[in-house]
């Protein structure tokens, strides 16, 4: 499913699902996707809520080969129908917060491990090859320096 060619399994133009569409590297690969000429299925949280969806359906090419999906990583009935039919997954999906968490192992470790379970099990169902996972909640906290500044 690589981008740049090859025998991927994807050819350009093709299918991809993208979970978490609606973050930072998420919007920035579901753009990147749709510029390479290739169709999204791009999931959410919340299809409602515009700060989710507005900045996707603005993309070029989104009008035609973007579809939004509301998804709950733990309910797999609800990953299904965005990876059904796509030549391959990138999962970025996975829980976030900015405060720090009460009980990090309950509310970020184990939903983000079932969640791509989840994702991976309905790849698998769907007879999808390739899946290319992602973890890209360090990227958006600050950076915090030493002593010297760096």
């Amino acid at each position: 499913m690589a981008l740049t060619g090859g025998d991927s399994g994807c050819a350009r133009g093709g299918l991809v699902c993208v979970t978490g569409a609606s973050g930072f590297i998420g919007s920035w690969l579901v753009r990147l996707l749709l510029d390479r000429g290739y169709t999204v299925h791009a999931t959410v949280q919340n299809l409602q809520y515009e700060g989710e969806t507005k900045h996707l359906q603005a993309l070029d090419g989104a009008d035609t080969r973007l579809r939004l999906f509301q998804m709950d990583l733990l309910d797999p009935a609800s990953v299904r129908p965005a990876v059904e039919g796509v030549h391959g997954v990138f999962h970025l999906a996975s829980p976030v917060t900015l405060q720090p968490a009460q009980d990090p192992e309950n509310e970020l470790l184990l939903p983000a491990v079932n969640g791509t379970l989840n994702v991976l099990r309905a790849a698998k169902d769907s007879g999808i090859k390739r899946v290319v996972m992602v973890s890209s909640q360090t990227a958006m906290f600050p950076r915090r320096t030493n002593r010297a500044g760096w």
